[in-house]
């Protein structure tokens, strides 16, 4: 669509019609609408502090330049009152036809959804509202849509998502969010370099998708001419990393599964992983609790908050629960690494649990728990040894045959975080590849492919290493007490809206 095909669709709206006038009117009296920059030398949230507990019809004395968006305006004849939103709050304007002689008219033709900068003294009205007495202002950008009034009673929510820049505008909640969201990143990058946490950045675009089971998104290379995937995970490069030396890496970043769409996934989400050489997963159990601890702390100054309507504490020391003990108790047979798999399927069958034929013991184990022990776990709970066949790069328990030093964190029914003591046998790990590429063959489109470049990683030597990832999406809405993933995206992945 060209520049005047969209001015017509504009100029078809009487409301934005209205407001391209006004900007006809501006251009031809040799007002700009759209300057090029903007000085301001107080925000909101500042005058709100120095000038806390003033009197009603007090002067101050102080002249500030404020800027923001027009979010609220009150005309009553030869004064107008109007909302100014800037990064750190509201402030309101006062505007007199008396001070600002005939540049009342033009502020008079503002709209809310306008950006201005106004000059003038700071005051408090007669019913005591912290003001800026309007003496000067510059529209910044004229506003050529109407914001919604009533943004909160509006029950399409995918809007909301779709037009994030408008909720933003006119959802205070939805600002918080995204406010609490940096909050939790800060603290959890925070406290791992306080204790000599190393961040770094490792590929996004991988020839393998590799650190993971899911399924990758795959795009062509067309300088090097080959296939490559979006990383699913950072873990085998964060590794490689404490093969060179680097002893403590953590990584925050993007990373991408072309799986479904629910309340708890989008394709693209934010991963914390943490790599520490000489540790081994309680290690990792430890310092996991601690950034959830502080970064609780650092957002709800405390450990408790509201979800689902329901308490939920992060305070420490968090429950501790066995894998296969947990799944013995939800159905009363006796499951164990090495018992029959018949016994197994049956179990896992009388569960109401779907079964292919494929699985081994510790898949059917892992359909088992999501579906009947997961659920019931609320508070942090962390779920201990899991069946080495689901964990192809954690090292074979020290005193348990058939399972692995791994754990999962689970919070309100869902995992949170998921840790091992890091398999660092080059034999070993070869020999998992091995079957977890049997399993590939067989039709498991999500079994770890076999990557040689880091078995030749460590070959070199691998030192005892405890690692942990952390769904970071997950973690904001847990403590920000949001529902659902999207909430706290700023910009979600949806279905196309439908033409026509």
């Amino acid at each position: 669509m060209g520049d005047g095909d969209e001015r017509s669709s504009l100029d078809e709206n009487p409301l934005t019609a209205a407001r391209l006038a006004k900007i006809d009117r501006m251009r031809s009296a040799g007002v700009e609408p759209y300057p090029y920059r903007f000085e301001r030398s107080a925000f909101a949230a500042d005058l709100r502090q120095r000038h806390r507990g003033l009197e009603p019809g007090a002067r101050t004395g102080e002249s500030v330049v404020v800027a923001g968006r027009l979010t609220g305006m009150r005309d009553i004849g030869s004064l107008v009152f109007g909302v100014l939103t800037d990064p750190t709050g509201r402030i309101q304007l006062f505007a007199e036809e008396s001070l600002l002689g005939e540049r009342f008219a033009a502020f008079t033709e503002l709209d809310v959804g306008d950006w201005i900068g106004a000059e003038g003294e700071v005051v408090t009205t007669r019913r005591g509202e912290l003001s800026v007495r309007v003496e000067r202002f510059t529209l910044l950008a004229k506003g050529l849509r109407p914001l919604p009034e009533k943004w909160h009673g509006l029950k399409d929510v995918e809007k909301r998502h779709r037009q994030r820049y408008v909720d933003l505008i006119v959802n205070e909640r939805a600002r918080q969010v995204a406010s609490d969201r940096i909050t939790i990143v800060e603290s959890l990058r925070r406290s791992l370099c306080e204790r000599g946490f190393l961040e770094v950045e490792t590929p996004t675009l991988h020839t393998l998708p590799t650190g993971g089971r899911a399924r990758p998104f795959d795009t062509h290379h067309d300088a090097l001419g080959i296939d490559m995937y979006l990383r699913i995970a950072l873990e085998l490069h964060l590794k490689r990393l404490v093969v060179g030396g680097m002893e403590r890496v953590f990584e925050i970043g993007r990373v991408f599964r072309n799986e479904g769409v629910s309340t708890t996934h989008n394709p693209e989400f934010t991963m914390l992983e943490v790599y520490q050489a000489l540790a081994d997963y309680t290690d990792m159990i430890d310092l996991t609790e601690a950034l959830v601890v502080e970064a609780a702390m650092a957002v709800l100054d405390g450990t408790e908050v509201d979800y689902k309507g329901k308490v939920l504490s992060f305070a420490a020391p968090w429950a501790r629960i066995d894998y296969f003990g947990s799944v013995t108790e939800a159905t009363e047979v006796d499951w164990t690494p090495d018992m029959e798999v018949e016994t197994a399927r049956a179990a896992a069958r009388a569960a109401d649990v779907e079964v292919d034929e494929r699985w081994g013991v510790g898949k059917l184990a892992e359909e088992v728990f999501g579906a009947l022990v997961e659920p019931t776990l609320w508070d942090p709970t962390v779920v201990l040894d899991f069946p080495k066949e689901i964990s192809p790069l954690a090292r074979e328990h020290r005193s348990r045959p058939g399972l692995v030093e791994r754990f999962e964190v689970i919070v309100a029914g869902t995992e949170l975080a998921n840790a091992f003591s890091e398999l660092n046998d080059p034999v070993e790990q070869r020999r998992r590849f091995e079957q977890q590429m049997e399993a590939r063959a067989a039709g498991d489109q999500e079994a770890h492919p076999m990557d040689e470049d880091y078995l030749t990683a460590i070959e070199y030597g691998l030192p005892p290493t405890g690692g942990m990832g952390m769904g970071v999406d997950r973690l904001v809405m847990l403590l920000t007490g949001e529902e659902s993933v999207r909430e706290v995206i700023l910009f979600p992945h949806l279905r196309p809206e439908a033409s026509g």
